[in-house]
């Protein structure tokens, strides 16, 4: 038995919340950015994760994981994890292994997005190699002004 209150007692423990599940399962995905696990020990824990109820079962699932050094990632630091927790979920996402189920306008979401990514990297790629107007550069203002011809 465990204290709740003074003077009373639960039976288990203390039920854990969403948040602390939640801050668990980012816990998760910076040590799969870090390279410390690898995404199918990150969905097994993360399987394991969503039967946990009780707040002392919780570090069962980070045990062997070093404790966070308190502070938390200051500027490009924390844009880059957040964005590595992002892309390890969607990834797990696509591959059908979330922890859970994904709808099917979420997967399409997804994947529409990195299409779109796609196609932009492309168009850049594309223009930077081939120039940006019908003449290429030599159609633009700077090709003019390296031919010698003015405005």
């Amino acid at each position: 038995m465990s204290e709740n209150a003074p003077g009373t007692t639960v039976p288990e423990g203390i039920r854990c919340s969403d948040a602390e599940r939640e801050q668990v399962r980012a816990a998760l995905y910076a040590a799969a950015g870090e390279g410390r696990l690898t995404m199918d020990e990150v969905e097994e824990r993360l399987g394991r994760l969503e039967t946990i109820r009780y707040r002392h079962e919780l570090a069962s699932v980070t045990a062997d994981l070093p404790a966070s050094e308190g502070a938390a990632p200051e500027g490009w630091r924390q844009i880059l994890a957040a964005a590595r927790a992002a892309l390890a979920a969607d990834v797990a996402v696509l591959r059908g292994r979330a922890a859970e189920p994904a709808s099917g306008r979420r997967r399409l979401l997804i994947i529409v997005t990195v299409l779109i990514g796609l196609l932009i990297a492309a168009a850049i790629v594309v223009g930077a190699v081939h120039g940006f107007g019908a003449d290429g550069f030599d159609g633009h203002e700077m090709g003019a002004i390296e031919h010698g011809h003015s405005g």
